[in-house]
């Protein structure tokens, strides 16, 4: 697979790491994305208290003060608007099918949205959405303009870039502007959810995925559709947003190096506290080697011969 400088001309060639080469599976996709996004849900519901809080209880038996009975009316709960001595103007209230009553059956915000997921599951899923971004016809499938260079692995020096206005200009020379231009589109959703803080629908651009936080993070955010992710962080809804494998996605040289080095969304990924349990060991026994005192060599007398 060819790498890229920032002036769109191959630098070199690298081999793809094992986790590309894994088989597309739209089922564990979907499923893997559906959990993420269960779980990000915000609990929600109606007050304890709501459309209960009126004196609505009347008695029902004969010749109890403030009661219903006889007067040829139904069991329903009511409140008194009224009064004249014994006589009361009362109001259904509290049950469902009252004005301002409670609802039957509100939503509850002890209700769990979570959902699960099995480990190496997950880790699949993450491995054919990565795969998926090299495939040509499921990119071409989500509608992204493809750019002749694909797919794009670009050399580290794009992790640096600190100005806006530089990184389009880069993205402009891999034939990515009808790609920019087609994500700064937004229309006004129909439906109830203009109301409720999201009022554009907007379009998912490339994906940029960097080896760890850099100065691209924060130059690159404000760039309509792209969004700029640690390879460590990689999700698949990210990776296949809406369920639907194949975003277009741009790699570094080093985020690369990391997947394979790490061994990131294997099995059998390298353990950071291990590691560090190394070293540390190993800077022990050092320090212990510096701080041993060396034992005094004993001298041997020579005895002196008697003539």
């Amino acid at each position: 697979m060819k790498i890229y400088n920032i002036e769109g001309n191959s630098k070199k060639e690298v081999k793809l790491p094992s986790q590309f080469s894994e088989s597309y599976h739209p089922d564990l996709i979907k499923r893997a994305v559906l959990t993420i996004q269960s779980n990000k849900r915000q609990k929600y519901g109606a007050s304890v208290r709501a459309g209960k809080d009126y004196s609505a209880k009347l008695s029902r038996r004969r010749k109890d003060y403030r009661g219903g009975y006889g007067r040829g009316m139904s069991r329903v709960p009511r409140k008194v608007i009224w009064r004249r001595g014994t006589q009361f103007g009362l109001v259904g209230a509290e049950a469902p099918g009252t004005v301002g009553g409670r609802k039957a059956h509100p939503p509850k915000a002890e209700k769990n949205f979570t959902k699960k997921i099995n480990l190496k599951e997950k880790r699949k899923a993450i491995r054919s959405a990565l795969s998926a971004t090299m495939n040509r016809e499921l990119v071409e499938k989500r509608n992204h303009i493809i750019p002749k260079l694909f797919p794009l692995i670009i050399e580290d020096k794009l992790e640096s870039i600190k100005k806006t206005k530089e990184i389009i200009s880069i993205l402009e020379k891999f034939d990515l502007k009808k790609e920019l231009t087609r994500c700064s589109q937004k229309k006004v959703r129909a439906g109830k959810g203009k109301t409720r803080n999201r009022k554009y629908r907007k379009k998912t651009g490339p994906l940029i995925v960097v080896s760890k936080k850099c100065e691209l993070q924060k130059s690159a955010k404000n760039i309509p559709g792209i969004d700029i992710i640690e390879i460590k962080n990689l999700n698949t809804e990210l990776l296949a947003p809406g369920t639907q494998a194949g975003r277009l996605t741009i790699y570094t040289d080093k985020a690369i190096e990391v997947l394979e080095k790490e061994r990131l969304f294997t099995n059998n990924p390298v353990k950071k506290e291990i590691i560090k349990k190394e070293v540390k060991k190993k800077e022990i026994k050092k320090e212990v080697k510096k701080k041993e005192i060396k034992k005094p060599i004993k001298k041997t007398e020579v005895k002196k011969e008697t003539k």
